[in-house]
């Protein structure tokens, strides 16, 4: 047996740890959950001139979609902007049929304003990164 360590692993070998993977889930899940697809997804604010003035991306499958980032520019922040696009992600995902959003957020970005919408804390990863915490907050839609 060989272990190999790569960063640039071969799209094949990506596939079959997936195809694995689902196959070894098969027996838990249904199959319309144990094969579904990912849904990715994105919500952007531009201005009047095309200029992206913050936005998010999102993946979401097996009844969460995970906020992946979410950013504003500093002139759009204190605006509203980011409770309009988490609502406009929200509002996507329920929409789709997903029950939870999930996120993470650093101890010096956005907790309390992922806890004004109403996400709570389910976990925490101290000194990750080193000299921060990382908090994990969910949702149910």
């Amino acid at each position: 047996m060989n272990l190999v360590v790569t960063t640039s692993p071969a799209e094949e070998d990506l596939k079959t740890l997936s195809v694995g993977i689902g196959s070894y889930n098969k027996d838990y899940l249904p199959d319309e959950v144990s094969f579904e697809k990912d849904t990715n997804f994105a919500v952007i604010a531009k201005d009047d001139n095309g200029i992206v003035l913050g936005g998010g991306r999102a993946k979401a499958f097996w009844n969460y979609c995970t906020i992946e980032l979410l950013w504003l520019s500093k002139e759009a922040r204190g605006l509203g902007l980011g409770s309009n696009l988490m609502k406009a992600a929200e509002k996507f995902a329920k929409d789709k049929g997903f029950g939870y959003v999930r996120t993470e957020t650093l101890s010096f970005q956005a907790k309390p304003f992922y806890e004004k919408l109403g996400y709570k804390v389910f976990g925490e990863l101290p000194d990750y990164p080193k000299g921060h915490t990382t908090y994990c907050l969910v949702k149910e839609l």
